[in-house]
């Protein structure tokens, strides 16, 4: 397992099922929000947690198989670098050993109480990004 991942289960819910019978594409966007502020909470300082905020800047996702409502899916969320107060993480989507998606995002943190853009301390950033 590489260092800077973090896996994540996913709950599907019966609201999340479309017309077609399959998970909704816009409920991958919700998992992958779910799952990055997750790995934030869990693997960063709580003084970090409380001083800092995510959001999403950008999504690409590469949608590869359906899913359905019975089945056992992980979010598997690496770390991939940090640039100022940007971070890139690849979320990957699976069922088993198959990938339904892959997300590739661009995060900004922001400074809780101004809501301004903020870059981690070195020492936090170290934590997730190896690289």
């Amino acid at each position: 397992m590489n260092l800077n991942m973090f896996r994540y289960p996913i709950g599907i819910r019966s609201a999340d099922i479309d017309h077609m019978g399959h998970v909704n594409n816009s409920v991958y966007l919700t998992w992958v929000q779910d799952a990055v502020v997750r790995y934030w909470e869990t693997f960063a300082p709580a003084e970090a947690v409380k001083r800092h905020l995510w959001v999403a800047l950008k999504h690409d996702i590469e949608f590869r198989r359906p899913t359905f409502l019975d089945d056992l899916v992980v979010a598997d969320v690496v770390a991939e670098k940090v640039e100022g107060a940007r971070a890139f993480f690849t979320t990957v989507i699976k069922r088993g050993d198959q990938v339904l998606a892959e997300v590739k995002s661009v995060w900004c943190c922001l400074d809780s109480a101004s809501r301004r853009p903020a870059r981690l301390a070195k020492e936090v950033a170290a934590r997730f990004f190896q690289g």
